[in-house]
């Protein structure tokens, strides 16, 4: 697509009020691909005050033509899914056929979960001589990461219409160009003007100036834990609501029942996926004494496999991160048996796909979040150990069991401090609440949870 170089403000693009641009380059070639405007506070003031202008009219809407709009937007969505596919490819580096299963796919099935749920959901019940209301908790601040950059958009934009709030995107700066496509995309769905804007820009600028906005009743953030942290306490400040969804170090249990090899080889498909840079990666492979030496072989040779099948990471600066903590983990004493912190290709923002053995919990590659293709296996004594391994981080997003029966995965499973658990190589479904415990976030994402969390509540009685 070509880059707008204006801002989605009211329904129709205009000129920014800063004069600042971001540069956005293919991470595969290291190339400028396109330059939209960097908003600042000004443009977010202007975003905001447009988004309060169309809130009454829109939260007065009828679920049922709420739910018309984001059906249209669907459509609008599945008859571009290439054009997204091939956007997402330009500005984040994953390969073509990943962002056409997983990048265009993923958020056009949330879109419609969405225009379902604003036409079922039941925005009134009665609580004995009460009738409590569901209301639009008012205007919404997304701020919203790269990694994922439709699904992150949808997942929080299609909830906030079909609760009747209207919003302010501001997506991340790495990838712009594909916030630039759904805003298009909002408009040719016929979605009333001001109820979604969107303003490009800088996290520290833009990000800030609609975090601390009066006018902004909820501020829905993916990113970084540090970053939530801030964001929380600016709305703390402003008694201002936040949904959160932040970082991950999620454990991938193997039991002894489990079938080794498909659980070893799916953990390793699992955080390969869009090159490692995904919150609930499974980076921490966990696999009993007895097992260990042979699912350390398999996940070498897994991950020998993924050489030219993965993109670069999203920048140089996150490559240099991720290999700071690969040449960190080798210092501290883990064992490389995959991959490594040499650049893999002469052009292009590479990693290789990395897998360390021998890796203990005191370690910082067991510990922190490194958002980059780099796989930690850990070995456990017996079942309580392995709970206390995996329980172990401040984080707990999501995580994996695997046995060999599925009762005995939810056994251990329901000890696991995390929100989402995946039994035997579970599917992905957009209908169930996402989100985490601990310094992984507040709130939930998707499904009928998702959509709650835009709604504030009104009780009547009689």
């Amino acid at each position: 697509m070509k880059a707008h170089d204006g801002l989605y403000i009211d329904g129709a693009w205009r000129p920014a009020e800063s004069p600042d641009v971001i540069e956005v380059v293919n991470p595969a070639d290291e190339q400028v691909i396109a330059r939209v405007p960097a908003g600042g506070a000004l443009d977010v003031d202007s975003a905001v005050r447009a988004a309060r202008a169309a809130l009454p009219a829109w939260a007065a809407t009828p679920p049922a033509e709420r739910a018309a709009c984001l059906s249209a937007l669907r459509d609008v969505l599945v008859a571009r899914k290439d054009e997204i596919a091939g956007t997402v490819t330009a500005e984040l580096g994953a390969p073509l056929p990943f962002s056409q299963a997983v990048h265009a796919a993923v958020p056009i099935a949330v879109a419609g979960s969405y225009a379902e749920l604003a036409a079922t959901h039941s925005f009134e019940e009665k609580v004995g001589n009460s009738t409590v209301l569901h209301e639009p908790i008012g205007v919404v601040a997304a701020i919203t990461p790269w990694n994922y950059p439709l699904h992150q958009i949808v997942a929080k934009v299609a909830p906030a219409l079909a609760a009747g709030c209207t919003v302010v995107l501001k997506p991340a700066e790495d990838t712009p160009l594909t916030a630039q496509l759904f805003a298009e995309a909002v408009h040719e769905a016929g979605v009333p003007a001001g109820v979604f804007n969107l303003v490009t820009g800088l996290g520290p600028v833009a990000g800030q100036a609609l975090a601390e906005h009066p006018g902004v009743d909820l501020v829905s953030f993916t990113g970084s834990t540090a970053v939530g942290r801030q964001i929380g306490a600016v709305a703390g400040a402003a008694v201002k609501k936040v949904a959160l969804e932040l970082g991950g170090k999620s454990a991938n249990v193997i039991l002894p029942s489990a079938d080794l090899a498909k659980a070893v080889n799916v953990g390793v498909a699992n955080v390969m996926s869009n090159s490692g840079q995904t919150c609930s990666a499974w980076t921490r492979m966990l696999v009993h004494r007895d097992r260990y030496d042979e699912a350390v072989e398999l996940a070498a040779a897994a991950a020998a496999k993924y050489g030219d099948r993965i993109g670069p990471v999203v920048n140089a600066k996150q490559r240099s991160r991720v290999r700071g903590y690969i040449e960190k983990g080798i210092a501290e004493g883990a064992r490389l048996v995959a991959g490594g912190p040499e650049t893999p290709r002469d052009k292009g923002y590479f990693i290789s796909p990395t897998v360390f053995a021998d890796v203990t919990e005191d370690m910082t590659i067991a510990q922190e979040e490194i958002f980059g293709p780099v796989l930690s296996i850990l070995r456990y004594e017996d079942e309580e150990d392995a709970l206390r391994i995996a329980n172990g981080t401040v984080y707990g997003l999501a995580g994996a069991v695997w046995a060999g029966d599925d009762a005995e995965a939810v056994a251990f499973a329901r000890r696991m401090d995390t929100g989402q658990v995946d039994i035997n190589g579970g599917r992905f479904n957009p209908l169930a609440p996402f989100g985490g415990y601990k310094q992984s976030g507040v709130g939930r994402e998707l499904g009928a949870h998702g959509l709650t969390e835009y709604l504030q509540t009104k009780s009547l009685q009689f």
